[in-house]
């Protein structure tokens, strides 16, 4: 009876849902990465024509699913537009993190795999992996061997199922230098995600400021301003400016009778997360952190 509850606690996340989002709508990213995405979406566009029209699936069996990679800082939008690239494709997303794969039982983890793969192939979803380095990642060296055999045993069974797919898989990850080989060998595209540029940065900031908000000053002057002011930010960073600088306004304005938002709100916000990035934050994205080996030992089983 325990197992069984489990097991439908696990299927029923594996639920597919109705993107909220679409990719050219929703979606902002720098130039670069967005030529990246245009080539995956066009090979998602003629993908029948290519495989099945022209037979080029007899000859590339594995090209018939689309396996896609985006890795870059976080922040950067990569989940946002995994579920904006469904939402264009119109087809539903099953969106899965480490909490939703991994099992304190032995053995589960790769039947939870099998059981997502199982219901994209069903539902004819996009599936989408978060944080995809603990399931791909490069063997652990200060492990047991019965948990080394349990890390083969759930890589195997990713491995067997990405070959088996037929549909469209999506891999986001902070850390992509720790895929194993095996697996960014089957990855059909690798999509950069980067910090965005002065151009993503002005649509940015206009996007996490609303119409409401109250200006002093002009607000194409604000936006071009705040997004100079910004440069190394993520797009999450910015909406955290936002959510800093706009208690800020009301603050002053209590004391002054002036709530109006201005450039000077949005410096002391930069200003704050910046101090906090150099005090708190890590930026070496290429190293395992501590919060990965963690993730990946609590989905082994031998979270201590």
């Amino acid at each position: 009876m325990a197992e069984s509850s489990r097991l439908g606690e696990k299927e029923s996340v594996y639920l597919p849902r109705v993107p909220r989002f679409n990719l050219d709508d929703d979606v902002i990213l720098p130039a670069e990465t967005k030529l990246q995405f245009e080539e995956c979406v066009a090979k998602l566009k003629y993908h029948k024509k290519i495989y099945i029209d022209w037979d080029f699936g007899s000859v590339d069996p594995l090209g018939m699913s689309t396996i896609l990679n985006f890795y870059g800082p976080p922040g950067t939008g990569k989940t946002l537009a995994a579920e904006g690239l469904a939402g264009k494709l119109g087809l539903p997303i099953i969106m899965l993190g480490i909490a939703e794969i991994e099992s304190k039982f032995m053995g589960e983890t790769a039947k939870n795999i099998q059981a997502a793969f199982k219901a994209a192939h069903e539902t004819g979803a996009v599936l989408f992996f978060d944080e995809a380095d603990t399931l791909l990642g490069k063997r652990l060296s200060s492990v047991t061997q019965g948990v080394d055999n349990e890390v083969n045993a759930m890589r195997s069974t990713m491995l067997i199922e990405l070959e088996q797919f037929d549909g469209i898989a999506i891999f986001a990850t902070n850390f992509a230098k720790n895929y194993d080989e095996a697996f960014r060998s089957r990855i059909s595209h690798h999509v950069k995600f980067n910090l965005p540029d002065q151009e993503a940065r002005v649509r940015l900031w206009g996007r996490m400021l609303p119409e409401k908000v109250p200006l002093k000053g002009e607000r194409q002057s604000i936006l071009e301003t705040c997004a100079e002011l910004s440069d190394g930010f993520s797009g999450r960073e910015i909406r955290t400016c936002m959510r800093l600088a706009l208690p800020k306004v009301l603050i002053e304005g209590e004391k002054l009778g002036d709530s109006r938002l201005s450039v000077e709100h949005i410096k002391l916000a930069i200003h704050q997360i910046r101090v906090a990035n150099a005090e708190v934050a890590s930026t070496d994205y290429a190293k395992l952190s501590p919060r990965e080996v963690q993730a990946s030992k609590r989905m082994l089983g031998i979270d201590n």
